[in-house]
């Protein structure tokens, strides 16, 4: 047996005794002893291997898979600039605490000195972002070897499980030729290349989760903010304490009787935050999307408890009193007439949206996503887009607590999430669904590519394609005075043919022109296709300015 060989197959068993169960594969030439080994592993049903030709893809289908499961999924490449495509999915699971083991195939040294094809500098490609960084010395025909690659494997694993929050990590792996198994490849090697007799781990590892540190409120006025993690055990914790909680999604996964669907709604009124500012906001992850919510964050007088932040705290005015894992039993009452006020708003908020909306010409944005959102069928996933999709459905939605979302705010990109719906899907048990602005779509066209060997998944993507950059129109640049740039160098429109594209990759495609044929288009069926609903971006601007007065007028009067 060669020593490529060996170590490759040593890598991946110990990657199954460690508990990962998926690994994303990009195709390459260096990087072929692990492919082989990968493809036996599958074949004996160890491991379920995801096959895509295109490295950024396929790091953002390994992170959607990761992000669901909690669980590291490991993602493979050759050498080269392969590599580098992984970057921008790296970052997102730096920033969003998603457990990546990032695994990079690499020459020898003495060809990086030689000048060979497709090598790059790969040590510490990934910076900062990664929680930790090994390259494995290249594989020898001595004893001491197995051992050595079974514990840096589960160094990997347990470095992206993370003591105090999960993250990404990088192996380089230089490979020496023959890069495929000899004729003879199951002939001797100078020691046992068995892991632990018992299946287990070469190395016993602790469970991070077991002992988690407590953030314990202390106020009669406090709010709760949920933002993509934990929401219904917020819902929970605020029912059962009388605190009123919203969630940068809306009303999607919030449940109980505290639950404020309209609450970045109620943030935005001045009138209403004046006499409504909590002594205590008790935030859950790191709210990305909403200015309100980071003014009430920057409030100095509002003292901040944080729940599993990362690793850049959400508190402009670095107020924060206390930092932990979960939220223990508070030390004071809650004030009952303060969660009733908040109540009475939101129905006001809620029923002006709802009016406002029902007046608007379908289709737009919000009626989109208002409509998608009462039609989820229970126990969905949706994975939602940054820019304004993310904002729509926290707009216009009303409480949803059977569904489960998605989104990819550890940085807030666009880049990835057709992937990262595919892979969220592939690991969802029940329907699956997304929802994403047009250039979203566009920027990741090619992770509808999935091989005839390769499993689809039942996910139903929504485009909401308004032919550019809607979300630019609701900004600074978006004002009329600023309109002669506007289209060139924001709006940028594309004139894109969506349905002949989906064609190409052999994807089902419809043009949803009416309410009653979106609906339909939206009935749970098996296999990957789209659904795009065109909307006039031009009208954006006006109907956000027209549901902030009623919602204005509406609290106000409550």
């Amino acid at each position: 047996m060669n020593p490529s060989t060996a170590q490759a197959r040593v890598i991946v068993d110990e990657l199954v005794r460690n508990t990962v169960s998926h690994v994303v594969l990009c195709p390459g030439s260096r990087n072929a002893p692990l492919s082989i080994a990968l493809y036996d592993a599958a074949a004996a049903g160890k491991l379920r291997l995801h096959v895509r030709i295109d490295e950024r893809g396929a790091a953002f289908l390994a992170l959607g898979i990761a992000a669901r499961t909690g669980r590291p999924v490991a993602v493979l490449c050759t050498s080269g600039t392969a590599a580098a495509n992984f970057h921008p999915a790296v970052l997102e699971a730096d920033r969003a605490g998603v457990p990546l083991i990032v695994m990079t195939a690499d020459r020898p040294p003495e060809l990086r000195a030689a000048g060979a094809s497709q090598v790059i500098d790969q040590h510490r490609l990934y910076g900062d972002a990664i929680r930790y960084f090994d390259e494995l010395a290249v594989a020898e025909r001595r004893a001491g070897q197995n051992s050595y690659w079974r514990s840096q494997i589960c160094r990997v694993w347990n470095a992206a499980y993370g003591e105090w929050r999960c993250g990404p990590v990088h192996l380089n792996i230089p490979f020496r030729e023959p890069l495929v198994p000899d004729l003879d490849d199951d002939g001797e090697w100078y020691e046992s290349l068995d892991g632990r007799a018992d299946g287990s781990r070469w190395t016993e590892l602790p469970d991070f989760g077991a002992l988690p540190s407590f953030v314990v409120p202390s106020a009669r006025h406090g709010l709760v903010i949920a933002c993509d993690t934990g929401v219904q055990a917020a819902s929970e914790w605020a029912e059962q304490h009388g605190w009123p909680v919203i969630s940068e999604t809306g009303g999607l996964g919030l449940s109980g009787g505290t639950a404020i669907s309209s609450g970045v709604w109620l943030l935005a009124v001045e009138e209403f935050i004046s006499r409504h500012r909590p002594e205590q906001v008790l935030c859950l992850g790191r709210p990305t999307v909403f200015r309100q919510i980071q003014k009430v964050l920057s409030d100095a007088s509002v003292e901040v408890l944080l729940v599993r932040p990362d690793s850049d705290w959400p508190a402009p005015a670095h107020n924060v009193r206390q930092v932990g894992q979960w939220f223990d039993e508070p030390t004071k009452p809650a004030d009952p007439e303060w969660l009733a006020s908040w109540r009475r708003a939101d129905a006001a908020a809620a029923a002006a949206v709802a009016s406002t909306l029902a007046d608007e010409p379908w289709p737009s944005g919000l009626r989109v996503a208002t409509e998608l959102v009462d039609v989820l069928p229970p126990d969905s996933l949706l994975v939602v887009g940054s820019s304004n999709p993310t904002r729509d459905v926290a707009l216009a939605g009303r409480l949803r607590p059977d569904v489960l979302v998605h989104r990819n705010r550890g940085v807030a990109g666009i880049d990835g999430t057709v992937s990262t719906a595919i892979g969220a899907a592939y690991v969802h048990r029940g329907p699956s669904y997304a929802l994403l602005g047009d250039l979203t779509f566009l920027h990741d066209a090619s992770g509808l590519l999935t091989g005839p060997a390769e499993q689809r998944p039942d996910l139903t993507i929504v485009v909401l394609n308004d032919d550019g950059g809607g979300i630019f129109s609701l900004l600074e640049q978006g004002a009329p005075e600023h309109s002669a740039s506007f289209e060139r160098v924001f709006g940028t429109p594309h004139g894109a043919d969506l349905g002949a594209l989906c064609a190409g990759y052999r994807v089902p495609h419809v043009v949803a022109e009416t309410l009653t044929e979106f609906r339909a288009a939206l009935e749970p069926a098996p296999g990957l296709r789209v659904v795009e609903v065109r909307v006039d971006r031009s009208r954006h601007r006006d109907l956000h300015a027209r549901l902030r007065a009623a919602v204005s007028a509406a609290v106000s009067a409550s």
